[in-house]
């Protein structure tokens, strides 16, 4: 048993959005072997009513509320000084004297860093493990490249600082990952000096959790025929998605299709995405669970151009024994069959050829989607994909290990 430094970037609970469902499980899977101090920012005041279930987890919890305007604000100064507006959009002082009190009071073993910009708080000297989840520079250099000036400017100045901060990360870190192969190909091409410094830890899917229930009600008019994609809609490439899916695919597939109906589902939809409502989109917000749409959905699509890496939507539609459509890249990064676990689409015509035939041909999207179940629980459970790091942590665990002290703790979500 080791005593464990988890610094996190955001309250990893409830697990509602991609980033959270990861680092949820990566502390639920150390919680249940080790002694964990959790040291995390809220940014969502409504998740204050979760900080009790955190807490149970934890043997220790810091998690003051980060004012994501204020951040901002804060993240202005990276300007004057050469560094990624990422760290100075973290730096916090009550982070930073926690931690070292923290560190003063107990010796611990390791720390886990989830998102770069939380390694700036990691005690020096301490081993540290890296979760880097994505190449967060490659996203600010893509989305530069799609901006005006001066944004396109100022991001393409992030991904650059962001990178030689990444660089250095992973040359100092005991252990560092990433959520793809493909995402490691990517850095090394970005950082050839940080050759086979960084590895592929993949996400994983609770597929106790996202499974058909019969009496599960659906949420949809009987004589719709429903198209889904879920999200948090405030993040920038789900905007995209279903900005261009409306624009590129949908009249196509509603002129073949007049009962069908695009539901984009997921909490803070932005303006550009509420202007999408209309006779053919739906645009629910924020819903208690997910389920039902992803159960009752005659097919999920994920049209994705600007993420990359393992799609926790993805993921949580093929448990639920649906057929999805998504862009070839989102699966390839799962090593999916297309045409056996999921279909691959990148322009709109492939997504109207791709759901048109599903629609036509109930039998394969049926068996697409069994296909897909048996997929994922075969290759995507969190407890295996995670039990990669037990051994690089074991060997960092000192031999005082057991004298910690530490209660081991069970938890389960709903």
């Amino acid at each position: 048993m080791a005593r464990i430094l988890f610094l996190a970037h955001r309250l990893p609970y409830p697990p509602d959005k991609g980033d959270k469902v990861r680092s949820f499980h990566l502390l639920k899977h150390l919680t249940q072997q080790h002694e964990v101090h959790l040291g995390t920012f809220v940014d969502d005041p409504a998740d204050t009513a979760h900080l009790s279930i955190v807490r149970s987890m934890c043997a220790g919890l810091h998690a003051p509320l980060l004012s994501p305007r204020i951040a901002r604000l804060r993240s202005l100064a990276g300007l004057i000084s050469r560094e990624p507006l990422t760290l100075a959009y973290y730096r916090d002082d009550s982070m930073r004297r926690w931690v070292e009190d923290t560190t003063r009071r107990l010796r611990f073993d390791a720390a886990m860093v989830f998102s770069s910009a939380m390694a700036q708080f990691a005690a020096a000297g301490l081993p540290t493990f890296v979760d880097f989840v994505d190449v967060d520079s490659a996203k600010w250099t893509e989305y530069g490249a799609r901006q005006r000036w001066p944004l396109s400017w100022i991001y393409q100045r992030e991904g650059r600082l962001l990178l030689e901060y990444e660089r250095r990360l992973a040359k100092q870190a005991r252990g560092a990952y990433l959520v793809t192969k493909k995402e490691v190909a990517l850095f090394e091409s970005l950082a050839p000096d940080c050759a086979g410094m960084t590895r592929a830890v993949s996400n994983g899917v609770d597929a106790e959790y996202f499974v058909v229930d019969t009496a599960r009600p659906t949420p949809f008019a009987p004589s719709e025929l429903p198209v889904v994609f879920t999200g948090v809609m405030d993040y920038w490439p789900n905007v995209d998605a279903v900005k261009w899916f409306a624009a590129e695919a949908l009249p196509a597939l509603r002129r073949r299709w007049p009962g069908l109906r695009f539901h984009v589902v997921g909490r803070n939809p932005t303006p550009a995405v509420r202007a999408l409502v209309g006779q053919g989109v739906n645009v629910t917000g924020a819903v208690p669970d997910v389920r039902p749409f992803l159960q009752h959905a005659a097919v999920v699509v994920a049209p994705l151009r600007l993420a990359r890496g393992v799609q926790n939507k993805i993921l949580e539609a093929m448990a639920m024994e649906r057929p999805v459509v998504a862009a070839s890249q989102c699966l390839d990064a799962i090593d999916a069959v297309s045409g056996r676990d999921a279909v691959s689409a990148d322009s709109g015509e492939d997504y109207v050829a791709a759901i048109s035939g599903l629609l036509e041909s109930p039998r394969i999207a049926s068996a697409i989607g069994a296909s897909a179940r048996d997929f994922v629980v075969s290759r995507y459970s969190w407890s295996a994909r995670l039990r990669e790091l037990d051994a690089e942590l074991d060997q960092v665990v000192s031999p005082r290990g057991a004298e910690h002290g530490a209660v081991r703790k069970n938890f389960t979500t709903a």
